[in-house]
């Protein structure tokens, strides 16, 4: 008799455990694929190809805002020191692809120092031949009109700035602003936003 008793608790605690490590992996990875797909919930702000937050870096930013900051490895300071963009499709709305080429070219965000970051979609950067990961405000060679250009993918393009995105894979490109302009803090969407533009057919 005792020994029944015992194997019916332990055959009740088997079955508590699997259902509580059940409930756990499919809490985790709900919470996974929505910080991951979501985009800045209410607080998203569309700028061209890019969408940035009014809440990142705020002490008013939700645990969903704090939690996709953190989980997408950007640092958020106040939005006085650094403001985020983040781009994954290019101006005519097809999503970033590492195997495409793209130029990416505009104006230098008005900030103390800015930079744009190649990003594989697991948000690790690529392992480049070059060691390029970045353009920023210090590397950037602006034309006649003030304007800066860089291009991603596979090769090179004579003149520009390349970051190398190899594979086959989803990419984000990042615009970090550090210590920007007092009218970009207030308003995001004042951004003048770089273009992204396919280069070529699309592998």
């Amino acid at each position: 008799m005792a020994v029944h008793h015992t194997a019916s608790r332990l055959k009740r605690l088997t079955v508590a455990a699997l259902l509580y490590l059940g409930a756990v992996a499919l809490g985790a990875g709900s919470a996974w694929w929505v910080l991951r797909h979501a985009s800045w919930s209410g607080s998203a702000v569309k700028v061209g190809p890019w969408t940035g937050s009014t809440l990142a870096g705020s002490t008013d930013a939700d645990m969903y805002t704090r939690a996709k900051v953190a989980l997408e490895g950007l640092l958020a300071l106040g939005r006085d020191e650094t403001m985020y963009y983040i781009a994954r499709h290019d101006d005519a709305g097809r999503p970033l692809r590492s195997a495409c080429s793209y130029r990416v070219e505009g104006l230098p965000p008005l900030a103390r120092w800015w930079s744009i970051t190649a990003y594989a979609d697991d948000f690790f950067l690529f392992d480049a031949p070059n060691r390029q990961y970045s353009l920023n405000g210090s590397t950037a060679r602006l034309d006649a009109s003030g304007r800066f250009a860089l291009v991603t993918g596979h090769q090179a393009v004579d003149g520009l700035h390349w970051l190398p995105t190899p594979g086959q894979r989803g990419l984000v490109l990042t615009l970090r602003l550090y210590n920007p302009a007092p009218e970009l803090q207030a308003a995001p969407a004042r951004l003048q936003p770089p273009s992204i533009k396919a280069i070529g057919a699309c592998p």
